[in-house]
């Protein structure tokens, strides 16, 4: 069972599906939908017989693009990507950064659907999954997605530590539009795996990915917080901005943020396990600059700096 890994060498903890747990699901999507386009087909034939034969041609090419196509793409926008064969056998679609898909998503896996698993019977979409690293179909090509695996062990997966509690609702005003998928993917598979790697090359890798982030959204990064800090900061705004828009303003929190600790007087093990955030120390060959001395002043404000 390997890992997806980015073309910077970086590891991503989603696990994508295997082709046998891919087709069982689509062949349950498949049958629901074909069980739901017979119901309305015999509906139609009841109720519209008395109508000329043009009008029961266009009734029935609606209520094929309305079921077995327009049906998937409303419950995988509507479930953020959880069909009903997903859902039974534990797969969910994302994208390609491992954000919850939209609607321009799930229409083109869902247009190109109808060729490569409609029309084809499958044969298409077999042939493109087992020949793709990711095992992904045209349809998850065209559209950015991939479908990974949910179930999996937690030990497995790399949490993002939360910033600290002072810096809740600091970058609220921050522009992330502009930000790519692939920068944040970055980001992120650094923050979870920062302490894997040498000091010098971690404090390196930290600011260069501060100073790419500031660029896309426009704004300096701030010179009192250490490069790391910064990034799991806007990392949790991000996945804050995300929650609030797939589950609402009452939504639950990203994980391992504030509001989820406040949420339960029992603790996740799994989360209460994880060491609390720290960001890289800095490389001792570096002199000490304004933004270093500045971090290391700042401990009041932040609640800890890089270790010694």
């Amino acid at each position: 069972m390997s890992e997806l890994v980015t073309g910077e060498a970086v590891a991503l903890e989603l696990l994508p599906a295997k082709l046998p747990s891919r087709t069982l699901a689509v062949l349950l999507d498949v049958v629901t939908a074909m069980i739901a386009y017979v119901a309305v087909t015999m509906v139609l034939v009841l109720t519209a017989s008395s109508l000329d034969t043009a009008a029961q041609t266009a009734l029935g090419i609606a209520a094929f693009l309305l079921v077995p196509v327009g049906g998937p793409i409303a419950v995988e926008t509507l479930s953020h990507g959880r069909s009903l064969g997903k859902l039974a056998f534990g797969l969910r679609v994302v994208r390609d950064d491992g954000g919850p898909i939209r609607f321009r998503h799930a229409l083109v896996r869902g247009a190109i659907g109808v060729v490569e698993i409609l029309m084809t019977f499958g044969t298409v979409a077999s042939i493109a999954s087992l020949v793709s690293a990711r095992g992904r179909r045209l349809g998850d090509v065209f559209a950015g997605t991939l479908v990974v695996r949910e179930r999996i062990p937690v030990a497995r997966t790399g949490l993002v530590a939360p910033p600290p509690p002072q810096l809740a609702g600091r970058f609220a005003g921050l522009d992330l539009s502009a930000v790519p998928d692939g920068l944040w993917l970055a980001v992120r598979q650094y923050l979870t795996r920062m302490r894997q790697l040498e000091p010098g090359v971690s404090w390196g890798m930290a600011q260069r990915l501060a100073g790419d982030l500031a660029a896309c959204t426009g704004t300096p990064s701030p010179t009192d917080l250490p490069p790391a800090v910064f990034l799991a900061a806007v990392v949790h705004e991000r996945q804050s901005r995300e929650s609030r828009r797939a589950f609402g303003p009452g939504g639950p929190a990203p994980e391992g943020g504030p509001d989820a600790a406040r949420a339960s007087t029992q603790p996740d093990p799994a989360v209460a396990a994880q060491p609390a955030y720290q960001p890289p120390a800095a490389p001792p060959q570096v002199s000490a600059g304004p933004s270093a001395g500045t971090a290391r002043q700042e401990r009041p404000v932040t609640g800890f700096a890089p270790p010694a």
